[in-house]
């Protein structure tokens, strides 16, 4: 793994490209995030196609993903899966078993059936549950519910009551298809980014891309850069969906045992060689907290965390602390800390 660039939940920093290079970027709001694609191409309309590729295959996922989109495949399944089998895309197949081998991983710390409560919570109108909702929602929540036959391609789940939601890792899957895009249009030198997923292929053409993490608390401010070159990172944190209440953070984040925001970290910061790797492994983290979630990825090969606690400090699984001097902790920016 070499240490991108980019703002996902971090904050997007310019360089300067070689005279020769020409640098092209679009960013559109897809996936209910900001969408950025970067790409060096030394023919302006094959580079302006390829990133035209890039916001379609965006919105293709989107749709057929979306929770909220009534039409969508995703939509469908949480109509009927409960009450029959449902015939599913080879692309849903797979990043639904890849969902459940996180959560086996994560003993359960990453579940997509958490929107069996999460639907009730509205970010926007400062809504959540009550207790006595939560309680009676939370026994449809359990990774376990959700049965695939692989023979028949099918998806059901095992009780009523079960509602799953891809979000923690769909646009890590997304950003992944993306450079799979590029790649095959023979571009060496990219980034893709939706929301707080990233990844980068290649360097900045011979300078590494600088990603900079946010600090939870000042939407301006950072907590750390990074320099990465044809790695993916993500970043989880409790500050970009959320409202407060009676004095308390009501996240997107839930802990799926409790069905309510999970607590002990502001952010965690994922990287390793894929963005679906790192989407969902960086919502697992946050709901583990600092302690169990950096135990887990110190068990893992080539992936590294940076996690800042609900204290404000900061803490690096053991590989990032033994880096080179280019990439290691000690290097990177961390203002107000």
């Amino acid at each position: 793994m070499r240490l991108c660039k980019f703002f996902l939940t971090a904050v997007l920093l310019a360089a300067t490209a070689p005279s020769q290079a020409e640098w092209l970027n679009r960013e559109e709001a897809i996936m209910g995030t900001a969408v950025r694609a970067e790409v060096w191409h030394e023919n302006r309309a094959a580079g302006e196609a390829a990133i035209a590729a890039v916001m379609d295959e965006m919105r293709r996922i989107d749709a057929t993903m979306s929770p909220y989109k009534p039409e969508s495949d995703l939509s469908h399944i949480n109509q009927r899966a409960a009450s029959e089998p449902v015939k599913i895309s080879p692309e849903m197949y797979g990043l639904i078993a890849r969902s459940l081998e996180v959560s086996k991983l994560t003993e359960g710390a990453f579940d997509i059936t958490f929107s069996s409560v999460g639907y009730m919570y509205d970010y926007r109108k400062g809504v959540a549950p009550s207790d006595v909702e939560i309680t009676k929602a939370l026994p449809g929540i359990n990774y376990r519910h959700v049965l695939l036959d692989p023979k028949t391609s099918t998806i059901r789940f095992a009780r009523a009551g079960v509602r799953i939601d891809l979000g923690g890792i769909a646009k890590g899957h997304a950003v992944d298809r993306c450079i799979d895009i590029l790649k095959h249009r023979g571009i060496t030198s990219a980034l893709v980014s939706a929301g707080g997923d990233t990844r980068v292929l290649g360097d900045h053409h011979g300078r590494p891309w600088m990603v900079a993490i946010r600090d939870p608390r000042r939407r301006d401010g950072m907590v750390a850069v990074l320099p990465l070159a044809d790695t993916a990172i993500s970043t989880s944190g409790d500050y970009e969906r959320y409202f407060e209440a009676g004095g308390k953070r009501y996240h997107h984040i839930l802990n799926p045992k409790t069905g309510k925001s999970a607590t002990g970290v502001r952010s965690v910061s994922i990287i390793a060689s894929d963005a679906t790797t790192t989407d969902g492994l960086s919502t697992s983290v946050f709901v583990l907290g600092r302690a169990r979630g950096m135990a887990l990825v110190e068990r893992l090969k080539d992936v590294d965390a940076i996690i800042v606690d609900d204290s404000g400090k900061m803490h690096y699984s053991s590989r990032l602390q033994q880096a080179t001097p280019a990439a290691a902790p000690s290097r990177l920016v961390t203002p107000n800390n």
